[in-house]
């Protein structure tokens, strides 16, 4: 529950051509995690299977492909799971590349009438730039002997001086449509010495050129018609496509999906890959499997197979731990929670996965800072009424609603309501300074938990010094309590206490003597940066159990904001304005606070917690297994 399950290195020795098979069969155990090192390599130098893995990438490919054509089912119910053969997986793979054919051509007559549709889109947008014309647009068009034709868009404000400017040309300026800040405009005149003189006024003028498509030949009307009639045509031409598409996916989906299904059984064959490895007829499959989990491989392995195997299992190696895959057995209640520890990231193997003390701490602390047993019910329901969309977050979404109705009963507060009933233990605004030290002794307790399990960590890696003396490590957990123990006392007897000042100078000289040791500097740099560090070291507890008096703060902050609503709420002159008040403001409360309280929760956890003792760089546990998911 508290850390990964214990893994060993297993060694598979069978026939070569047996390696399909037991493949299958692991990855119907899904135990076993490939180790792709190049183990053994000088005894058996071959990686078997080139050619079914070619075969498989192909077939996977044209599988993908042909999918956007015949969609396939979210599930895969396999008939038979059996061994598939090199032969049977050409066929497969030659079947598909007669279907993607088929497929391919629907896709280019898809194609082609997509970009004929777009054609004639865009030269309808082309038209609207001439739909006030009725002349025949193909005068506009190409080159003529006596007669200099410009048409185009100018800028509103500068028509009138264009206009001007033209008429000293020689030429004529017409306007023919308006279009928001520009005016739509033809300029003729005569071809000869002014035709320089004319573009560089236009230039000036802000003209901007509408080409004439050659498609537009005739009056706007006749046009227009002539491009619905051809809108119609392809979206009939379309309609058709699409017809033969859904009864050719109709006519292949049966036969598609038992290609899929023997992808899907090829696929744990090609995902050993290099951690299968040959030597003619003998070969070997290196992996990872969990300790318990070996007997009933085996014993999988026996009933299967007509010939003789061997399996040689071993701890893995001090070095080898960075390689060993953690596996967190599926637990539904920690699902959730599992989800928001791996945004941060993967426990190595043998440390203490965080997710039961996440889950425990988490709940707890948006309980204590969003404590009302209406908002917190109101939370709990609304999760279970949208647990559909919610789906593995449900729970998470209830618990830390049920924990903040919990805390609400504790508090005395429903929907802000803090005289309805007494609390249970405590109103926070009835002694805040209660609160505040109840939210440091919380924060004390939570950082002794993490550095206690931080040392644990190091000790299973290995790392016994660091266990002692780094950060996080035994001294500094010494000088932490030892400060606090000592603070504690200046608070009670006005005195340090001669235990804390010397169990603290001890510490604090055991950390800064590991930081000059660790240091590799001059003289002089190695004292400043062990100095810096040790003091960081303090520090850091220091900021850190500072940082949770914020559940204190949310907590009267929780109960300050009720109190504005209620505030304005007694200002409304009638009882409706009143009551509608009251509901906004719970709302307002339970919709920003409420996010704003998860946010925090997350950031102790992450930043108070998780930094100290996790390195979240492991590597999760991927065994084979069957995809039977919608994926080939």
């Amino acid at each position: 529950m508290f850390s990964p399950r214990p893994m060993k290195h297993v060694m598979i020795q069978v026939l070569t051509g047996d390696l399909p098979q037991v493949s299958l069969i692991l990855a119907e155990l899904e135990l076993f995690s490939p180790d792709h090192r190049a183990l053994c390599a000088e005894h058996f130098p071959w990686v078997p299977g080139e050619r079914f893995r070619e075969l498989y990438t192909q077939a996977s490919g044209r599988l993908q492909k042909i999918s956007r054509h015949i969609p396939l089912a979210p599930q895969v119910q396999l008939g038979g799971v059996h061994v598939i053969s090199e032969q049977e997986l050409e066929e497969t793979n030659r079947w598909l590349g007669q279907v993607w054919e088929r497929c391919s051509a629907h896709e280019e007559g898809l194609r082609r009438l997509g970009d004929e549709r777009q054609m004639v889109l865009q030269l309808e947008q082309a038209l609207e730039n001439f739909g006030e014309l009725n002349i025949d647009l193909g005068l506009l068009q190409g080159e003529r002997m006596f007669l200099d034709i410009h048409v185009g868009m100018v800028p509103r404000a500068n028509v009138t001086q264009l206009k001007e400017a033209v008429t000293l040309a020689n030429y004529l300026l017409f306007a023919y449509m308006e279009h928001e800040k520009s005016v739509h405009v033809i300029v003729v005149g005569p071809k000869g010495e002014h035709e320089r003189e004319l573009r560089s006024v236009l230039d000036t003028a802000g003209f901007r050129a509408l080409p004439i498509p050659p498609e537009l030949q005739h009056e706007p009307e006749r046009v227009r018609a002539e491009l619905d009639r051809r809108k119609l045509e392809l979206a009939q031409q379309l309609q058709h496509e699409n017809e033969d598409i859904r009864a050719c996916a109709n006519e292949l989906r049966e036969q598609f999906e038992q290609s899929r299904g023997i992808l899907i059984m090829a696929e744990p064959f090609v995902r050993i890959d290099t951690a299968a490895r040959s030597a003619g007829q003998l070969s070997i499959i290196s992996g990872w499997i969990p300790a318990r989990d070996i007997p009933r491989i085996r014993a999988a392995l026996e009933a299967a197979l007509d010939n003789p195997f061997r399996i040689d299992a071993r701890s893995p190696s001090s070095d080898e731990r960075p390689l060993v895959p953690s596996y967190m057995p599926d637990n539904r209640l920690m699902t959730p929670f599992a989800t928001l520890v791996k945004q941060y990231g993967i426990p190595r193997y043998g440390e203490v996965d965080p997710t039961a003390i996440f889950a425990l701490t988490f709940i707890l602390m948006f309980g204590m800072m969003f404590g009302d047993v209406g908002h917190g019910a109101t939370i709990a329901l609304t999760a279970w009424l949208a647990r559909s969309k919610l789906k593995t977050y449900t729970l998470f979404v209830v618990s830390i609603g049920l924990s903040a109705a919990l805390f609400g009963l504790l508090y005395g507060s429903v929907f802000g309501y803090e005289h309805l009933f007494e609390a249970l233990w405590i109103a926070p605004l009835s002694d805040p300074v209660r609160m505040l030290s109840l939210a440091l002794q919380w924060g004390v307790a939570f950082l002794v938990l993490i550095s206690l399990i931080s040392i644990y960590n190091r000790i299973i890696q290995g790392e016994l010094v660091r266990a002692l003396f780094d950060n996080n490590g035994v001294a500094s957990a010494l000088l932490y309590l030892s400060v606090l123990y000592g603070l504690y006392n200046y608070y009670t007897d006005g005195r340090f206490g001669i235990a804390a000042a010397v169990v603290s100078a001890a510490a604090l000289l055991a950390l800064l003597v590991y930081k000059l040791i660790q240091t590799r500097a001059s003289p002089g740099e190695r004292l400043l940066v062990a100095l810096i560090e040790t003091f960081e070291s303090l520090t850091s507890y220091a900021s850190n159990t500072l940082s949770f008096l914020r559940v204190a703060a949310f907590s009267l902050n929780h109960v300050a904001l009720a109190v504005a609503v209620f505030t304005l709420a007694d200002t409304m002159v009638s009882l409706h304005a009143h009551i509608i008040t009251v509901v906004c403001g719970n709302l307002f409360i339970l919709v920003l606070e409420g996010a704003i309280v998860t946010i925090q929760a997350l950031r102790l956890e992450y930043y108070e917690g998780f930094s100290r003792f996790y390195s979240g760089d492991g590597l999760e546990f991927r065994p084979l297994r069957l995809n039977t998911g919608g994926k080939a």
